[in-house]
């Protein structure tokens, strides 16, 4: 073998050498790395505490050996008192010097009792069905900060609500700018119909252009939801509104060039229990103080709360406005009761709108009308008189 071969070799050698010695050190560096990032567990950013850092604990395998205990460790650590048995081998005598140890009752700890899941968040009380929602989150706001937004938004000619849930509560209340009170979430909505019309577009969008600039000068968190959606709703509920928005109306009258007796029906509305209000009006109230129906009179002059002896009208009007009266054909059946009541007091006569005297038969046409009306409220989640209804009907 040539010397040129023998040193090929040698170097061959010194290099697989090389080699091997670079992997070997390079495995035992990363075997390190690899122990040493298993041993302590990284903590989630997200479940963790920035002001107090967690405690660290090295994991323990099972183990078939017999545990031992640290009686320092113990003691105070697990339930009742327990005498510790001191193990001394067979034969020996106890030492008289040793007593039994007491372990006192463990103290309960924050960190020994499981974290229960944080308390559910209960939902604002939002309709969808009438309106259209802006959401603000924030780590605590004082009702302060909503103060001229809260003015801006009472221009916007639709219905707009306020609501808060504050820090630590679990039940939802108005917000009133003026209180000392912090909130962790807000909600506010705008009606989306009432009975000048649906909701349009510019009122949303002023909404949500008011609630952007107070959410970018505190730092808070807007999400407004679809404006295209709730247009589409305000136009149904409003075209359904249109329907359903009935007022009936009964009017006692004299007969001939005769007149009513406006003293006599003065006094029969107040016997039934009806209520004289600062426009002339007698209305019959129900326990919530909504009106069931109303009683005005056909000349310009209204009702006092003193009728002269002997004054005289053309006639008077009850009037029974449909979607707002709850138990409706109940209500209209006693207006009825109470209109020919007063014709027969007065020596009137009851008629509709097209002064056409009222028959037993066109009663119970208007009835029908009404037990349609009805059904069709109760089917799309407006039930008369209800608080949605009186919110829509306003």
């Amino acid at each position: 073998m040539s010397d040129l071969q023998i040193g090929l070799l040698v170097v061959g050698a010194t290099v697989v050498a090389a080699v091997l010695v670079f992997n070997w050190i390079q495995e035992r560096r990363f075997r390190k790395q690899a122990n040493a990032a298993f041993q302590v567990p990284v903590a989630d950013v997200l479940m963790q505490d920035a002001a107090v850092p967690r405690e660290t604990h090295e994991r323990l395998e099972p183990s078939l050996h017999a545990p031992a205990f640290d009686a320092e460790a113990e003691i105070g650590d697990e339930g009742p008192d327990v005498p510790i048995d001191i193990e001394r081998p067979m034969g020996e005598p106890p030492h008289g010097d040793v007593a039994p140890v007491a372990r006192p009752a463990a103290v309960p700890s924050a960190e020994r009792r499981p974290a229960g899941p944080p308390p559910a968040v209960p939902p604002a009380p939002y309709d969808e069905l009438i309106e259209y929602r802006a959401r603000i989150g924030s780590d605590g706001v004082v009702a302060s900060v909503f103060a001229e937004a809260f003015n801006q938004t009472r221009t916007l000619g639709k219905a707009v609500r306020w609501l808060g849930l504050p820090v630590g509560a679990t039940a939802w209340e108005d917000i009133q700018p003026w209180r000392d009170a912090r909130y962790q979430q807000v909600a506010v909505t705008i009606q989306l119909a009432d009975r000048n019309g649906a909701v349009q577009e510019e009122q949303l969008a002023a909404l949500c252009d008011v609630l952007q600039t107070t959410a970018q000068t505190h730092g808070l968190r807007l999400a407004c939801d679809d404006m295209v959606d709730a247009l589409e709703r305000a136009q149904a509920i409003d075209r359904f509104c249109v329907d359903v928005d009935v007022l009936i109306g009964l009017n006692v009258v004299a007969r001939g060039e005769g007149a009513v007796n406006l003293t006599r029906i003065v006094r029969e509305a107040e016997s039934c229990g009806m209520v004289l209000g600062g426009d002339g009006v007698f209305q019959l109230l129900d326990s919530r103080g909504e009106p069931l129906y109303a009683l005005c009179n056909h000349d310009a002059e209204p009702f006092a709360v003193e009728a002269m002896e002997g004054q005289t009208s053309q006639g008077v009007t009850l009037q029974f406005d449909v979607p707002r009266v709850p138990d409706g054909l109940k209500v209209f059946d006693g207006m009825v009761a109470f209109g020919r009541k007063l014709a027969n007091e007065t020596g009137g006569i009851l008629v509709d709108d097209n002064l056409r005297p009222l028959t037993d038969t066109g009663i119970e046409k208007i009835r029908s009308q009404l037990v349609h009306i009805y059904e069709r409220m109760e089917a799309r989640g407006v039930p008369s008189g209800s608080r949605r209804s009186l919110r829509l009907f306003s």
